[in-house]
């Protein structure tokens, strides 16, 4: 995907000539313009020159993106600066120092008879010069309209500008003829004549159009420069300089500078300039900037850190790890950037009428004037109603009604740590109608954590958790490091273990004072200790619970059990339930055995819960949930990648690996799962946005043309003046602009405004199949052996064997790995060639 920056486009028609244009260029796969940003990303085997070419070709200019970028990778803030408003600006003032003598000359002496000096006395032609040299000057002001206007009539494709060069150019051309005729009358003496001709001028309606459409343009630059202001502000969080260690010295550099391996320091107060590891120290990092989230997070040796957080408290020694274009800020602004680029689907239907828009309506005035000629009335008249056709028609309100939403949207979506990759993710996440959620590091915290002890009789609860941190200390088991925090967050002391002795898969043994004292499951235990019913009943309680049940001994006493567990976050439940709200069904997705899957699932309240998938089954079910409607899929690990690319919308939580944030869609930084139903309910209210500027852009074409066209004249007298309708056109854009501006106010974690999407009421049964390719079997009682062991496992629901072609289809109700089936049959003395 290549970025271009395009210049010279007014309005929706421009863009959508020069994706016309680019798209005819060979080896172009796709092509999208932005008129809010001026740009255009082209994907294809398509020469750079050639596709520059092409936009030069259709009038306009376009360069490489790339080459105002940064050093360090990073876009250049100044590309973002609101240039176009302080041009318009000074071009707006200019225009008015011309414009009001004009408007005193033309309407207020006319008619208000305000005085004038007394050369003017009887002297008509006099002030209609006056008029024209006013215009003019305005006109050369706001020359840009005009040079754009009729390059794009060159170039077959008008656009804005052109409607307002023909508006202005054909009230200044009339005028200029109404002056020439009334010197004429007056030669002749012709006082009657000359004053019918004074009340032909429309030199102030020319002005007047270029000057109010300037208001308007100058604020719609404004409005869109805001729309920006995310963008902006994060590109303003990117450190200057780093502080690094060069031979043994302390060396201050620009950011662009450091090297990933290098060593960086950052001290209390300090923006930490490159994403790195702790190596040395600990503080506190507000991470606020990249997150939302207004908890600083303690950070210690071995802990990432991010450019831009704010290193709150501690000295921080790290190793740079991201440099560039490669820190987590670099790849936030560019998925911002990228979002912004890029159009939603929605778009298409505003670009095809804006393909058309501008001819039509030039079609339209024409029509018009020769109408009302037709039916008898002046050529003032008729020309008064086809220049307020051409003026009030308005194309940019039609190709900005989505590309604002998109931005401020996005933009929105980034302060809270919620990334849309592309404007389609933030589009088609609303219409979502099952999540999938995976369960570790989603659901979960993905760190097990001590959660109930059960001390036996005559132990109390500090004598175990003792006994457990002294020999869990020297385990590496995953199990063991819940006991070690617990241990000292609770600042338990532990004495000295000897003899220590690990069995895999079971649990440890080993001496403390002379007495042995063991730990581990049920299975192993039994073989150290006498363990009771009743404690083996409250093992199978804490199992139901989605629990890990360790029983621990000393000498050949039992000293109770420690249950650990992959906790559930705490907003877990809580934003099931939101999504629940919203009409959309949830599902919960787990390598776990059915019962500890189970207990997670009843917990946070989910609606369905599909365990023991492997991550190709993941992808499986995804494909499967597709038939209940649109889906997504939340999960973080390098597992979950297949589902998240399967899903229609991949959301993976920031927190986890690089290869699920790459296959995702949406990206949610601060790892909680509350930013689901946010994200959704954000694209709600941004698809809202987009209907309701496109209704608006629509509606007062539909209404502003025919009522300027004069279509209401004969029946209520309505006709419209052609500065009214260039003051409608100014206000159109601008208004849309600041609609789209509304989302900044949008909360994305309030439920009160949450609606049920309508969606497909179909239950999707949750069945895999696989064919496996069986050598061997020669007769019915083969085919019969072997359907008996498949189907004789828990996960077969049905097994159809044929000989004859060698196969086995297996459908499963639930996932079980290759390696299990394959041994099923071999056992039977069969070969397994493959299974599919």
């Amino acid at each position: 995907m290549q970025q271009y920056n395009v210049t010279g486009m007014s309005c929706a028609a421009c863009s959508n000539h020069v994706e016309k244009a680019v798209s005819q260029v060979a080896g172009v796969d796709s092509v999208s313009v932005s008129l809010l940003t001026n740009s255009m990303v082209v994907e294809g085997s398509a020469a750079t020159e050639d596709i520059i070419e092409a936009v030069v070709h259709a009038g306009y200019g376009a360069s490489i993106k790339g080459r105002e970028e940064t050093t360090a990778g990073q876009i250049d803030e100044d590309a973002l600066e609101d240039k176009e408003t302080p041009k318009m600006k000074r071009r707006l003032i200019a225009s008015l120092i011309f414009l009001v003598p004009l408007m005193y000359v033309s309407m207020g002496h006319m008619m208000w008879n305000w005085p004038l000096p007394s050369f003017f006395d009887g002297n008509h032609v006099a002030m209609g010069l006056l008029q024209l040299l006013f215009t003019m000057a305005i006109m050369v002001i706001n020359q840009k309209f005009f040079i754009n206007g009729f390059i794009s009539l060159w170039h077959k494709a008008p656009n804005m500008d052109a409607l307002v060069a023909l508006g202005a150019g054909a009230s200044f051309v009339y005028s200029t003829y109404a002056l020439f005729a009334m010197t004429g009358a007056q030669t002749a003496g012709n006082m009657a004549g000359v004053m019918s001709y004074m009340h032909e001028f429309y030199f102030e309606s020319a002005a007047m159009i270029l000057t109010l459409i300037t208001v308007g343009k100058m604020l719609e630059a404004r409005s869109k420069g805001k729309t920006t202001d995310a963008l902006k502000s994060l590109m303003k969080l990117v450190p200057k300089m780093a502080t690094i260690v060069r031979d043994g010295l302390e060396v201050e550099v620009p950011v662009d500078q450091v090297r990933t391996g290098e060593i960086f320091l950052v001290r209390p107060g300090e923006s930490i300039p490159v994403d790195g590891t702790v190596v040395e120290g600990s503080s506190a990092v507000d991470e606020a900037a990249l997150t939302g989230e207004s908890i600083p997070v303690d950070k210690e040796v071995g802990d990432p850190v991010s450019a831009a957080t704010m290193n709150q408290s501690g000295f921080l020694r790290c190793e740079a790890t991201r440099v560039g274009e490669d820190t987590t800020l670099s790849q936030i602004i560019q998925m911002v950037s990228d979002a912004a680029a890029t159009k939603a689907p929605i778009a298409k239907v505003a670009d095809k009428v804006s393909g058309v828009f501008v001819p039509v309506v030039i079609v339209i005035a024409i029509i018009t004037i020769l109408v009302w000629l037709l039916v008898g009335q002046s050529v003032g008249f008729a020309l008064s109603r086809g220049i307020s056709v051409l003026v009030i028609s308005c194309p940019c309100a039609l190709g900005l009604a989505t590309p604002v939403a998109i931005m401020v949207g996005n933009g929105r979506g980034a302060k809270s740590g919620v990334l849309f990759k592309t404007a389609v993710s933030l589009e088609e996440t609303g219409k979502v109608d099952v999540v999938a959620l995976d369960k570790t590091g989603t659901i979960t915290s993905g760190e097990t954590r001590v959660t109930d002890l059960f001390p036996a009789d005559g132990v109390d609860r500090e004598e175990l958790m003792g006994l457990a941190y002294a020999l869990e200390q020297k385990s590496e088991h995953p199990l063991a490091r819940a006991i070690v925090f617990y241990a000292k967050e609770h600042q338990i002391e532990a004495e000295a273990v000897k003899d220590f002795v690990a069995v895999p898969g079971n649990g440890l043994s080993g001496t403390m004072n002379g007495v042995k004292v063991s730990g581990g499951n049920l299975a192993f235990m039994k073989g150290q200790v006498s363990i009771s019913t009743k404690i083996r009943a409250d093992a199978d309680r804490l199992a139901n619970e989605g629990k890990t049940p360790l029983f621990f001994s000393k000498g050949d006493v039992f000293a109770g059990i420690i249950a650990v567990a992959d906790v559930i976050k705490e907003d877990s439940p809580q934003a099931v339930k939101e999504l629940q709200n919203m009409g959309i069904r949830v599902v919960m997705l787990t390598g776990d055995n059915q019962r500890t899957a189970e207990a997670i699932g009843s917990q946070v309240g989910v609606d369905e819960v599909i365990a023991g998938v492997l991550p190709d089954g993941k992808e499986n079910v995804m494909r499967r949930l597709s038939g209940y409607g649109r889906t997504a899929m939340v999960g973080d690990g390098i597992n979950d990648a297949p589902a998240l690319t399967r899903a229609d919308i991949g959301i993976a939580i920031g927190a986890g690996t690089d290869v699920a944030i790459d296959a995702a869609d949406v990206v949610l930084m601060k790892s909680s799962l509350r930013d689901v139903p946010a994200a959704i309910r954000l694209s709600r209210e941004v698809l809202k946005n987009i209907h309701e500027n496109l209704f608006w852009a629509f509606i007062y074409n539909v209404i502003g043309i025919p009522l300027a066209a004069g279509v209401w004249y004969p029946i209520l007298g309505w006709k419209l003046n052609p500065m009214f309708g260039a003051a409608a056109m100014s206000l159109s854009s601008f208004c849309v602009v600041t609609n789209a501006l509304r989302l900044n106010l949008v909360d994305m974690y309030s439920s009160k405004k949450d609606k049920k999407r309508k969606h497909k009421k179909k239950e999707v049964e949750m069945t895999m199949e696989k064919t496996m390719k069986i050598n061997g079997m020669m007769c019915g009682h083969c085919e019969a052996r072997v359907k008996k062991c498949l189907e004789a496992l828990p996960q077969v629901e049905e097994a159809v064997v044929s000989h004859e072609q060698g196969t086995a289809v297996v459908t499963l109700n639930e996932e079980v790995g290759d390696d299990v089936l394959k041994k099923t049959v071999e056992d039977q003395d069969y070969e397994v060639v493959s299974i599919q």
